[in-house]
């Protein structure tokens, strides 16, 4: 009885805590669910995430249902005749009719958020922000082309992570963006490839080299989100994460006028720098 207890708060808290690391916009240890969606194509995710389930919950129960009543209405017994049916044109059609209907009931969702991913948004303050995302082993740098800013962003070491800091998620330098204004995102490589993944945007686009991928996301909530390359790209693939902190139009503003002021050199040097890569 105590043991039944145990597990039961066990799991209570799990959900808890699974909550509030949702609310904290991070991932904890003993999380359940997905991460708190922080634009509307994660959110489009989460739907679709959560038909799935219903869908794959109800033919796991219907199956297991079947299964038992086959078990238990035709079981052996003594003086028991089995069937000899070998055909019935009635169950053919219904297995036939239903997965078809799942099927379109799955596919129709799916084609709108694959449609949805392709589609650039309007933005609701007439601004559009174009984010260059480059892949090096092993770290990422970034461009902002209407801006002229260029800078690389290196993980923090363990031995000098501070307060509140999350350990290899965290970069010396923080890529800032606006909410609620749609973001072109373009990747590509100056090596091999790499992926820029930032699961709360619903966001994962290889960097592949001499291509330029593109594809767009809009932040609706402020606040600060970490993501990692998703391709194995050698031994320092563990330690290349990617850090955005999300801000109101008026703080991306300020930043991006100290940004022209405090990147401009490196901006250059980008540039020299990319030049030789290709070269």
């Amino acid at each position: 009885m105590f043991k039944r207890l145990l597990n039961y708060f066990t799991f209570l808290g799990v959900l808890l805590v699974g909550n509030f690391a949702n609310a904290q916009q991070q991932v904890q240890p003993w999380q359940l669910n997905l991460p708190s969606a922080a634009s509307p194509r994660m959110e489009a995710l989460h739907d679709f995430h959560d038909l799935l389930l219903v869908i794959i919950v109800s033919i796991v129960i219907f199956v297991l249902a079947l299964l038992a009543f086959t078990v238990l209405r035709f079981r052996d017994k003594p003086g028991r005749v089995p069937s000899k049916t070998s055909h019935n044109t009635f169950i053919e059609i219904i297995w036939t009719i239903v997965p078809v209907l799942i099927l379109v009931v799955i596919a129709i969702p799916s084609l709108r958020i694959l449609n949805q991913f392709d589609s650039i948004p309007n933005s609701t303050n007439g601004q559009e922000i174009t984010l260059k995302a480059i892949g090096h082993q092993w770290y990422w740098s970034y461009e902002y082309p209407d801006s002229q800013i260029a800078f690389d962003a290196v993980m923090i070491p363990d031995d000098k992570i501070g307060p509140g800091q999350q350990r290899l998620l965290e970069t010396d330098l923080r890529v800032v963006l606006p909410v609620n204004t749609p973001i072109r995102l373009q990747t590509t490589s100056m090596d091999v490839i790499h992926a820029f993944a930032v699961p709360a945007f619903g966001v994962k686009i290889d960097a592949v080299p001499g291509r330029l991928n593109e594809t767009w996301m809009t932040i609706t909530q402020e606040g600060v989100y970490y993501g990692q390359c998703s391709e194995i790209c050698g031994t320092g693939h563990g330690f290349m994460p990617i850090t955005i902190e999300a801000v109101s139009k008026e703080k991306f503003d300020q930043w991006l006028v100290e940004a022209k002021k405090k990147f401009a050199a490196s901006t250059q040097h980008q540039i020299l720098v990319s030049y030789q890569e290709i070269q």
